[in-house]
């Protein structure tokens, strides 16, 4: 199983980057799919959640600037972010996960610059 994150990357306040999650060597419609984040010291974090049905759910700091959504044709989840904040700084982490088995991707940084 391979999720590999892209898009991170230096933006400034208040604008907008696009992740995307593709994975391989799994039945994608079987898992949720999730982002983290992680910041140096402190725990990884749900930052939004996609069930393989579609109904989704945002941690309250993201809520109304950041939009997850899942392809299932091309087994790739992605992550809208808008409205970005210096706060919103970190490394996030693509994940994907059922009653069976979870798996993480590598990672992508997001730095926000004010």
């Amino acid at each position: 199983v391979q999720l590999q994150a892209s898009g991170g990357g230096l933006v400034q306040a208040g604008g907008s980057l696009r992740l995307s999650c593709a994975t391989s060597g799994m039945i994608f419609s079987f898992f949720h799919m999730a982002w983290y984040r992680q910041t140096p010291g402190k725990q990884r974090e749900l930052v939004a959640s996609i069930v393989s049905g579609g109904t989704t759910n945002y941690a309250d700091s993201v809520k109304g600037r950041f939009a997850i959504s899942r392809d299932n044709a091309k087994n790739t989840v992605h992550l809208q972010m808008n409205s970005l904040k210096p706060e919103d700084t970190a490394v996030y982490y693509c994940n994907a996960y059922n009653v069976m088995a979870q798996h993480w991707g590598q990672g992508t940084q997001v730095t926000v610059s004010s």
